[in-house]
């Protein structure tokens, strides 16, 4: 009976330490979320401050959406 509440204890723990690999596969390194750092935009119309990534470039201004794009600077 012990050998047996042993076993199933022993598997507990492989499991649990197979899951926590599983787990650090998904995430992204430290070094990996440091890299994704980038600059801030400030939207030429409304002035919401946006990723340049997500900006719309028109005419040397930012903007945040084409709507705003389509009026203009403010």
């Amino acid at each position: 009976m012990v050998k047996i509440l042993l076993l199933i204890a022993i598997g507990f723990v492989v499991l649990a330490i197979f899951r926590a690999y599983q787990r650090s596969l998904g995430q992204p390194s430290s070094s990996a979320r440091e890299n994704t750092v980038e600059d801030m935009v400030k939207c030429a119309h409304c002035g919401v401050n946006l990723p340049r990534s997500e900006a719309i470039y028109s005419g040397g201004e930012f903007f945040c959406t084409p709507e705003h794009q389509k009026l203009g600077k403010r």
